[in-house]
């Protein structure tokens, strides 16, 4: 069991969407100073993080390369595109200039695997989906590595499931009448809470490695639909009508997400990384969510 060693003291975040905020939060609970990146930091809640500007059509403003080159970690979840990651595009050059750089993490997804009938993938599996969006995550992967390679310092790439957590999740969505039934028998997804998500990334910077590869997952791989059944149970909600996973109506984006079947293996990140998922199913998260008011019908 190797040694943990300290968290970082600054940490930048790009992204503070709904995985971002939560590991900022997270990390500022620890005593962390964070900062992250949004599109428009006007619209920011008082929550004490400090907000930058990153806009693909604006050059970053001086304070965002500032805080690049105090900052001693850098964790990266924008989605990418067509060239990889657009924020490495913009902030690279900084990135490769920060005097203090020593950890570098990217968010990606379980979707590069391609379909595995159910089968079980890990760390070692062959990343072998070819559809455009898995292409893009495997390149940004690749751009990271790059920037962490050329500096000699750790990275860890985090390959997610579907995540989740209060204010997302089924409860939420069946609540606001736009759950979606969509059944592929046989069908089976892993999750993770997106608390669980922000101690694995902690964990990943108490234990810095070069080159790291990490899949937390949680303990369950279920159908779809199962989750749906139980968080209609839960909150007292009808079912909305059964749609088959490849019904032409339904869209590409939903077709897409249903058409690979495969189970995350994590016990190797576990191991890794001395970690453990506090929600280790579904039936967990949506609990918690349902305490915190999640699926309450609003009061007309």
């Amino acid at each position: 069991m190797t040694t943990a060693a300290e968290l970082p003291q600054r940490v930048l975040i790009l992204g503070l969407g709904f995985a971002g905020r939560a590991l900022a939060l997270h990390l500022q609970s620890l005593g962390v100073a964070v900062a992250g990146t949004v599109r428009d930091p006007t619209a920011a809640p008082g929550d004490g993080i400090a907000r930058h500007r990153l806009h693909p059509d604006h050059a970053p403003d001086t304070a965002l390369l500032e805080a690049i080159a105090r900052t001693d970690a850098v964790l990266c979840s924008v989605p990418p595109d067509a060239e990889g990651d657009p924020a490495l595009r913009l902030l690279g050059p900084a990135l490769q200039a920060s005097p203090a750089l020593r950890w570098v993490g990217y968010l990606s997804s379980t979707g590069v695997y391609g379909d595995r009938g159910g089968g079980w993938v890990d760390a070692h599996s062959d990343a072998d989906a070819r559809d455009p969006v898995a292409l893009r995550r495997l390149l940004a992967e690749t751009q990271w590595r790059a920037l962490a390679d050329a500096r000699g310092i750790a990275s860890a790439t985090l390959r997610l499931p579907g995540l989740y957590g209060r204010g997302r999740n089924a409860l939420v969505r069946l609540a606001q009448g736009n759950a979606r039934h969509v059944v592929r028998p046989g069908l089976v997804f892993n999750r993770l809470h997106v608390d669980d998500l922000a101690e694995a990334v902690v964990a990943a910077m108490r234990h810095p490695a070069r080159d790291a590869l990490y899949l937390p997952a949680d303990d369950e791989p279920a159908p779809p639909q199962d989750v749906l059944a139980h968080a209609a149970r839960l909150g007292g909600f009808t079912l909305p009508p059964a749609v088959a996973w490849d019904d032409p109506e339904l869209e590409p984006m939903l077709r897409r997400f249903h058409a690979s079947n495969k189970r995350i293996d994590s016990r190797g990140t576990r191991q890794a990384l001395q970690w453990q998922p506090r929600f280790r199913s579904y039936r967990e998260g949506l609990a918690d969510a349902w305490e915190a008011g999640d699926g309450v019908m609003p009061a007309h």
